[in-house]
């Protein structure tokens, strides 16, 4: 056996039992990314004061950062995550994928139907699918709630934090 070939053996097995490095690599890169996106952001559209739009990004990134090192050092030093216990939640039975497809379905329908149909329309349809997926089955009650929702939201977004929604073919009404 060559000494490269021991080498990544004893690497292996060094690092066998501990794919918390994954998400270390993980958090690593997110914060590389985020911390790359403030760098590169043009703030001269939403600079108002001391505080501008970078100042966040560079937080949640130097705490991605700070994050990843700090459960790095943790898992080399031998620190290990707990199972999953689950509380109410029997671990012996397999995943519900129905629900998960559902909601992958009503989040990219929403991402289709959001330009042509307006922010209201589309965000009623995806609160309305999401409640669905999850098991609410009041046809009549679910709608209504969705609607509002949607509608609220819009124009708490739209009138009240001034971020411009696509207003669809209700634009003239709202």
């Amino acid at each position: 056996m060559t000494t490269s070939e021991t080498a990544r053996r004893t690497l292996r097995e060094r690092l066998r039992g501990r794919s918390e490095l994954g998400v270390c690599a993980l958090l690593l890169g997110l914060g590389i990314l985020v911390l790359t996106d403030a760098v590169t952001m043009d703030t001269d559209f939403a600079q108002r004061g001391p505080v501008g739009p970078t100042t966040v990004p560079f937080v949640v990134g130097a705490l991605l950062l700070l994050v990843a090192v700090l459960l790095a050092v943790d898992v080399l030093r031998g620190g290990r995550g707990e199972a999953e216990g689950g509380e109410d939640v029997d671990l012996t039975e397999p995943g519900d994928w129905r629900t998960v497809a559902l909601l992958v379905g009503v989040f990219l329908a929403n991402a289709v139907l959001i330009g042509p149909l307006g922010f209201p329309i589309s965000g009623a349809l995806l609160f309305w699918g999401s409640a669905y997926a999850l098991g609410s089955r009041n046809l009549t009650r679910d709608p209504l709630i969705a609607a509002g929702l949607a509608l609220a939201t819009f124009l708490v977004f739209n009138n009240l934090l001034g971020v411009p929604l696509p207003g669809g073919p209700l634009m003239g009404v709202l």
